[in-house]
């Protein structure tokens, strides 16, 4: 996101220390995201699949992030404990005039979350847990987690690796062949915290046990877990989900404990989305540069009446195959069959000519001849199909055309410049429904 763009950070005061938000998103809700570890708001944004994550979350709601006290540009006290986070969410979302809000908490910030939506139920309308779990370290009845002695290795090492390139074979293994994607991750770590801050975040966190707690909790909950988490094995989240009452869970086949590329975050969103408004997002819409090719049999209904129907299907059938074909050598994408005619696009106006061309020369020797109309535009692209008005100008275009005529707008020949195609101005033209008129050109070769 470009820097001029972004939220302006503000502060809350939760008793004497400051503790630094963003509120962004302009969604009919309010969702607190709780950052699990370190955090930095203002960094956050310059990776790009946080500022993804960030954005598709303010789709739907109105999105307060904050850095914890002692990491990102709160202030940087000494680690708090899990109570005295509450306070600070609190302070946050009175700040933010928050009344109630979808708790969000990642990893470390969903135990804090969890305590939260147990202590105050009246300002959660709804908790989401992502990568979490209940307690850190893992003991006689809690073997899913982390024995004490690869925590505590990991303890000795935090301090003396900190600001360099890390061992991030946990947090996020897809970056080890990523240089760029792993530097600007490692920055944003070492700018959330110093490594005495850090060592003392993860001591903390180390600590964690809030088992107790979730038979406690009575707002709808959430559970997103990846099975291939290395940092918090799965078995965590399910924990999570077979000990709060009502809660959901989503498990993911694949992806890092903290997300590196847009597309994990995609899945996850949707999941919050459809749970917090009850409404699974639509798919969504790439807008891109195609030229569009319509074809159509000309005198079809003749053809029909004079063979009969079994004889007119078997050459309307020798018709498909020659244009399926031609797409398939020019790299066209059919995108819909109606009738007697196709629709198809193309990432280039010349492919788009040519093929036109050869399906008009190759169906003359089945005795038939096609009308074709061609335009380059601006499409919608989606699961749904291919739309916008690029696509009805195209379709105009070749309603326009006479028996073995390929008609083509004023965009399409000037893209095709050097090309060797010849074309013959046919004039401006009005077409049905498009509010300008436009040029055409019926292509000669």
């Amino acid at each position: 996101m470009n820097p001029e763009l972004r939220p302006e950070i503000r502060y809350a005061k939760s008793g004497d220390v400051h503790i630094a938000y963003q509120v962004s998103g302009a969604g009919p809700r309010d969702l607190v995201f709780i950052s699990g570890f370190v955090s930095h708001l203002e960094l956050a944004w310059d990776v790009p699949a946080n500022a993804h994550f960030f954005e598709r979350l303010g789709k739907f709601a109105r999105l307060i992030r904050f850095d914890k006290r002692g990491t990102g540009m709160s202030d940087r006290v000494q680690v708090a404990t899990l109570e005295e986070r509450m306070d600070d969410v609190r302070a946050v979302m009175d700040a933010a005039k928050s009344e109630r809000a979808v708790l969000y908490g990642a990893s470390e910030g969903g135990p804090m979350s969890l305590l939260f939506a147990a202590t105050y139920p009246a300002r959660v309308t709804a908790l989401v847990l992502y990568g979490s779990f209940a307690r850190r370290l893992s003991s006689p009845d809690y073997p899913i987690g982390i024995p004490e002695t690869e925590r505590q290795a990991y303890l000795d090492s935090l301090a003396a690796q900190w600001g360099d390139e890390a061992d991030l074979s946990l947090a996020a293994p897809s970056l080890a062949n990523d240089p760029e994607g792993r530097r600007k991750f490692v920055m944003l770590r070492r700018m959330s915290a110093s490594p005495g801050a850090a060592l003392a975040i993860a001591r903390m966190n180390t600590e964690i046990d809030v088992r107790h707690v979730l038979p406690v909790v009575r707002v709808p909950t959430l559970i997103l877990h990846r099975a291939t988490d290395r940092d918090v094995r799965v078995e965590n989240g399910r924990y999570l989900a077979q000990h709060i009452p009502g809660a959901r869970y989503v498990e993911f086949a694949k992806g890092d404990h903290r997300g590196v590329a847009s597309g994990e975050y995609d899945a996850e969103c949707d999941e919050v989305e459809e749970f917090v408004t009850g409404v699974r997002p639509t798919p969504g819409v790439d807008r891109v540069l195609s030229t569009v090719l319509f074809t159509d049999i000309v005198g079809s209904t003749e053809r029909l009446v004079t063979l009969g129907d079994r004889k007119w299907q078997e050459l309307k059938a020798a018709h498909h195959r020659i244009v399926r074909a031609e797409l398939a050598r020019l790299h066209g994408r059919e995108v819909d069959t109606a009738g007697d005619g196709f629709f198809a696009t193309f990432d280039g106006p010349a492919r788009a000519i040519r093929c036109a061309a050869a399906i008009r020369l190759a169906v003359r020797q089945l005795g038939l001849d096609i009308r074709a109309g061609l335009h380059t535009g601006e499409v919608e692209m989606s699961t749904e199909g291919v739309t916008g008005l690029a696509v009805h100008i195209g379709a105009r275009v070749m309603g326009m055309a006479g028996a073995g005529e390929i008609l083509a707008t004023s965009t399409v020949k000037d893209l095709v410049a050097g090309a060797g195609i010849e074309f013959e101005d046919r004039g401006m033209r009005a077409l049905k429904g498009v509010p300008t008129e436009w040029r055409v050109f019926a292509v000669l070769n």
